[in-house]
């Protein structure tokens, strides 16, 4: 009731329908421009099918006339009958443009190096919204389907206001007679790794604080609602050197005694951890990284009363040492915990001989502890580690029979895409259905999920410019801040939703012993063709959503 009174006090001045501001239905695949031309690709939608517990988005493109306007929106709610979807289940915002470049791969640059161009990402709730003379903005919404809906279509109005006058805009959202569960449930292995240091940065908080715990809550709760499986953790200042604007710190202290004894204080580890979890992120906890970018690892001298640094190789009597110490106080320390079992230590795109020779000193030191990878496949250590990720040019090495038994080991096996793939990819510049179609590839080649190295490693101006010096734009984040969506985000998870759909359709027909509908689904999954992603990403995703909410 308090949000349909405040719908009325908003709109009370809105009497009649206005010629400068108008709305039309368009498609969450298309990144709409700053101004008003036509778009290719661009169809009308306003309608959504969604299972009960889903989350479906719509996008109503909203074009200003000659002069300047102030635009306010509305979402009421879905109504079927006496069923209702709330209005607070509705939620999104003016879809703003960022600056991005194109296409490059890896390697350093000036940030302008590689063009500058305004494109539509960042979903803000500013509301109102001032809208330029000639300005074209999409207004994304994001309904999300209570698990116990009744099936059935729901109609709901989204309605703007602008200098008095005000416009409404019907959609449906068909709810089906299936439940899809809640993300904690969700097999897909999600793996974005987080940076807590771009928010205490950004946020300008003190780095551990209390109020940093608070400000991070929220980003964490919209990772967890998207069914993210693993906590990333740093045992070294500096794994992967300065490749962020905010490197990352270590969460462990390392204290070289007086007497040359070593102690080991986990505190801030221990902080981090205890409140992943309690944002709903529990399966994995993965610690970086035996192996870092510089093989120099920083620690502080009590006698010296000073930071130093032990430079060391993995394969060397001083590493096995320096680590050695290390991982039988952590192996105690998280036994104590009740956390040994999901912990893991990682490493990422290291070579073969390093590998060999931080995993021989985990298995001495540390027996039992499991050990994770990002990177390429080697069949010598293969066995040796249980969350395995390789790159996409190298996932070609997961055959059948190895995903077969990595799989009836409780093993996971992933793949993931940086700098180095254009397609399909997360940068602001990438095609919407992009995001969507990177879950569906892990479907397709039977994979248990995908890994990002970047949930939140903001640029400078994250909301401004999404260009950094290393990576190809938008490939450091796909979340902004202030916990605020993109249209990569959002087409991610929809893309999530759809693997899961998928594995529980199968899972069921196969338990009936329906051969007929195995086999539509798997004529299905053919249809997820990677060859054809640089044009035909938006015709897949959504063939294959269609063709599976018909089933």
């Amino acid at each position: 009731m308090k949000r349909v009174a405040l719908a009325v006090a908003i709109f009370a001045l809105c009497i009649s329908a206005s010629a400068q501001v108008k709305g039309r239905w368009g498609s969450v695949d298309v990144r709409y421009p700053l101004g008003c031309e036509a778009v290719a690709g661009d169809v009308a939608v306003n309608n959504a099918v969604a299972w009960r517990g889903e989350r479906v988005n719509l996008q109503l493109v909203v074009s200003n006339g000659a002069k300047k306007s102030t635009v306010e929106y509305a979402f009421e709610d879905l109504k079927c009958g006496r069923s209702v979807i709330p209005a607070s289940n509705v939620v999104g915002g003016f879809v703003q443009p960022v600056l991005t470049d194109k296409f490059t791969g890896c390697g350093r640059h000036e940030v302008d190096a590689h063009g500058e161009v305004p494109v539509a990402d960042r979903i803000t709730g500013t509301n109102p919204t001032v809208l330029d003379a000639g300005a074209c903005r999409g207004l994304w919404l994001t309904v999300q389907v209570p698990h116990d809906a009744k099936p059935g279509i729901y109609k709901g109005v989204v309605e703007l206001c602008a200098d008095g006058k005000k416009r409404r805009y019907t959609y449906a959202v068909r709810v089906l007679d299936r439940v899809l569960p809640a993300p904690k449930e969700w097999r897909f292995h999600l793996d974005l790794w987080q940076n807590p240091y771009a928010i205490a940065r950004v946020h300008n908080v003190e780095l551990w604080s209390n109020e940093h715990f608070e400000v991070m809550r929220p980003y964490m709760l919209k990772l967890a609602s998207a069914g993210q499986k693993a906590i990333t953790a740093t045992l070294i200042d500096r794994p992967w050197d300065g490749q962020t604007y905010d490197p990352f710190g270590s969460m462990v202290t390392w204290v070289r005694k007086a007497d040359g004894s070593w102690w080991y204080d986990f505190t801030i580890f221990d902080r981090w951890v205890e409140f992943m979890m309690s944002c709903g992120i529990d399966k994995e906890i993965t610690c970086f990284s035996m192996i870092p970018w510089k093989l120099s690892f920083r620690y502080y001298d009590q006698a010296t009363h000073s930071h130093k640094y032990m430079n060391c190789a993995p394969g060397e009597e001083a590493y096995a040492q320096f680590w050695g110490g290390m991982l039988s106080a952590f192996s105690a320390h998280l036994k104590e915990k009740g956390w040994f079992e999901k912990t893991f230590i990682s490493m990422d795109e290291r070579y073969l001989h390093q590998m060999q020779a931080a995993i021989k000193v985990i298995k001495e030191y540390a027996p039992g502890m499991k050990i994770s990878m990002a990177g390429n496949y080697h069949p010598e250590i293969e066995a040796d580690i249980y969350d395995y990720c390789l790159d996409i040019f190298a996932y070609g090495a997961y055959t059948p029979e190895l995903l077969a038994t990595r799989r009836a080991q409780g093993k996971v096996s992933t793949y993931y895409t940086c700098c180095s793939a254009e397609y399909p990819n997360l940068f602001t510049f990438s095609a919407p259905a992009d995001a969507a179609f990177i879950a569906l590839e892990a479907l397709a080649k039977d994979l248990d999920g995908y890994l990002r190295w970047a949930y939140n490693s903001w640029t400078v101006t994250p909301e401004e410019d999404s260009r950094f010096t290393a990576w190809p734009a938008g490939d450091t984040y796909v979340i902004y801040p202030f916990s605020v969506s993109s249209i990569r985000w959002e087409r991610l998870v929809q893309g999530i939703q759809l693997f899961e759909k998928y594995k529980i359709l199968l899972s069921e027909a196969k338990a009936d012993g329906d051969e007929k509908r195995v086999a539509e689904l798997e004529k299905l999954l053919e249809s997820v063709d990677i060859k054809k992603i640089s044009t035909d990403s938006e015709a897949i995703v959504n063939g294959f959503s269609n063709g599976l909410n018909a089933m």
